[in-house]
């Protein structure tokens, strides 16, 4: 059974950055694609990033192109959001998602989920 946990969250002023973690289990890493995902309050869930099960290809959303990296270590069964020049509007809750088609990842309809982290961007 996959499970996902989440770390790195907080709560840092605009400019700043962080770096979120997704620790994957009960399967094998390195056959799923992964996303992260963000819910802020009041707007609907988007994907942010994606990462195919190699790390050769990534998706972003066009907000964070150019601040945000997603890669993954697949000896580590981990997934990383690197973010920098944070703003405002980056805040949420990031969640990560992992499925083994890409296409599921990418639409949000993929197996697992973790549980979030909260990312507050405020001065």
């Amino acid at each position: 059974q996959v499970q996902l946990a989440e770390s790195g969250g907080g709560l840092v002023p605009p400019g700043g950055s962080l770096r979120l973690s997704c620790v994957f289990s009960g399967r094998e890493f390195k056959i799923y694609a992964m996303g992260w995902y963000r819910q802020a309050p009041g707007k609907q869930r988007e994907l942010v990033a994606a990462i195919s099960n190699g790390g050769a290809t990534t998706r972003y959303v066009d907000s964070v192109k150019g601040r945000f990296t997603i890669y993954r270590d697949n000896d580590k069964n981990t997934v990383y959001l690197q973010m920098n020049s944070l703003k405002p509007e980056d805040t949420g809750i990031y969640h990560c998602s992992a499925d083994f088609r890409w296409s599921s990842v990418i639409d949000g309809s993929g197996d697992h989920w973790g549980q979030g982290t909260q990312v507050t961007v405020s001065s």
